[in-house]
């Protein structure tokens, strides 16, 4: 059995748990709108078409925040063609995902979603094939009460009260050659700071996201972010990261530490953001909104044939996740938690169908993946103050990344509850976890939880979705605090009075 050590204090704190950390993404991609969210025809719509039983699903995942309508669909996206009589609504070809638009599902209907789920709307603008003009025209749509054309378009359209949407997106992945409107990183940075200026004048109050690079990988990457923030320092609030990790030829211990490159992700992006404002002289500071993070297996939509026609709504990346997706996707949450202090807000991409932690079947049942237990775990129980940790762990050797630690942890805490997280990397050994807990006082073990199994790849499925979910961890002492953490497993320690 491996040992391993924290020391808890509330005197170390992070920085506040940041409710936007538990954001999630919806993308006119798949069946992430269409069978996902929106599905007129099923047992379970409500009077709007929603599925009622997904709308159930979000609110007990946690979500806080979505990013919409893209992603890659944002760039070719004629905002206009989702508004007003459905009857009217234009069809389009899709380019970025070779998909017919019907356009059923626009801003107004996403809104009304948003609001029934609980959640805070985060929109993108179309920085690909359109501009400044076009983003103003939204905004208007979207944030004005009345008495201006296309706020009463939008009253006409059923909306009386306005969208209020605070955070918005300059554009997507405009770094990747993928990209429809792919540019440089000065031509994005001069019109996303145009952007930027011009959507402030009509609404001071709003949060704005640069595009940084689509990942840590891009040739390109800590240029462009270089270069965009000296064009947008003084006029944006965040600047966006994208990752995604993969088990490679078999290799599942580096890919239980793929939160290790997460780390060095964050650390360099700050890194950069800061060097440019201190060249500006601004003691401003620019956080991290990482607005795509998952788990995906991107070779293999890489090396699947594209659709040789343009299907409505075709079922596109629907990953099906086991156990150490789990765990290592419970890793990724557990760094965003850590760097709390910049990354202030964060989309798990997607939430239905695509890459997601929620399945539906058309027609007909919907279900938890085995990866919406650590977030709707994480999002459930982390309040108050993240705490600084540095847990005393055994190293093991990975291909892709070198001696990386067995455990990855982290703490919140609020005056009456500590919550630690934690995943055990090793494949084959318990990790026997002693807690030195002495600064919060008198305190014990309330509960612990682990997500583990006797199989690794294990998946949940609509005829058994609960065959991966957390149990009660039986192997916990109470004085002195020792929890053991099975091998390839999330943990949830909860400790109070």
């Amino acid at each position: 059995m491996h040992e391993a050590h924290i020391t808890i204090d509330p005197a170390f704190r992070v920085a506040p748990v940041r409710r936007r950390t538990f954001g999630t993404f919806v993308e006119h991609l798949g069946r992430c709108v269409y069978t996902g969210i929106y599905e007129p025809g099923h047992p379970c719509a409500d009077e709007d078409g929603f599925r009622t039983d997904v709308l159930d699903l979000t609110r007990e995942l946690g979500v806080s925040t979505v990013r919409y309508p893209g992603g890659n669909f944002v760039s070719g996206y004629r905002w206009e063609d989702g508004i007003g009589p459905r009857e009217r609504r234009p069809r389009r070809l899709d380019l970025a995902w070779h998909s017919t638009e019907t356009n059923e599902v626009g801003v107004d209907e996403f809104v009304r979603w948003c609001r029934k789920a609980g959640v805070e709307p985060m929109m993108a603008v179309n920085l690909g094939t359109r501009g400044v003009e076009a983003a103003l025209d939204l905004l208007e749509y979207c944030n004005i009460d009345s008495g201006t054309h296309l706020s009463d378009l939008r009253v006409a359209n059923g909306a009386k009260e306005p969208h209020g949407i605070r955070m918005w997106c300059l554009g997507n992945e405009m770094d990747g050659p993928w990209q429809i409107g792919h540019k440089s990183a000065r031509e994005y940075g001069r019109l996303a700071a145009q952007t930027a200026r011009a959507m402030r004048m009509l609404d001071p109050g709003l949060e704005l996201v640069a595009c940084g690079s689509s990942g840590s990988s891009m040739p390109t990457f800590g240029s462009w972010e270089a270069t965009v923030l000296e064009e947008t320092y003084d006029v944006v609030d965040y600047i966006s990261c994208h990752a995604y990790y993969e088990e490679k030829d078999g290799d599942l211990g580096s890919f239980l530490a793929c939160a290790t490159d997460m780390e060095h992700f964050i650390s360099s992006v700050v890194a950069t953001a800061d060097h440019v404002g201190a060249r500006l002289r601004s003691r401003k500071k620019i956080h991290i909104s990482f607005d795509e993070w998952n788990v995906w297996y991107l070779s293999r939509f890489q090396a699947a044939e594209p659709p040789r026609d343009w299907p409505v709504a075709p079922p596109l990346l629907e990953d099906h996740y086991h156990l150490a997706d789990a765990v290592a996707f419970g890793g990724l949450l557990i760094t965003l938690l850590r760097h709390s202090d910049r990354v202030a807000a964060a989309c798990l991409a997607q939430l239905v169908n695509v890459i997601a932690p929620i399945m539906t079947e058309p027609g007909g049942r919907a279900w938890r993946q085995t990866t919406f237990h650590p977030f709707a775990q994480a999002s459930s129980l982390a309040a108050g103050e993240v705490l600084h940790l540095e847990p005393v762990s055994p190293l093991y050797e990975t291909a892709a990344y070198g001696q990386v630690p067995v455990l990855h942890a982290v703490a919140t805490h609020t005056g009456d509850q500590t919550v630690v997280f934690a995943v055990n990397r090793s494949t084959d050994r318990p990790l026997a976890l002693d807690v030195d807990a002495r600064a919060l006082g008198p305190v014990r073990v309330l509960e612990a939880t682990t997500l583990t199994g006797p199989d690794v790849y294990a998946r949940n499925t609509a005829d058994d979705p609960g065959r991966v979910a957390p149990r009660a961890n039986p192997d916990v002492e109470q004085d002195p605090l020792r929890v053991v953490l099975p091998p390839v497993s999330w943990n949830v320690i909860r400790l109070g009075r």
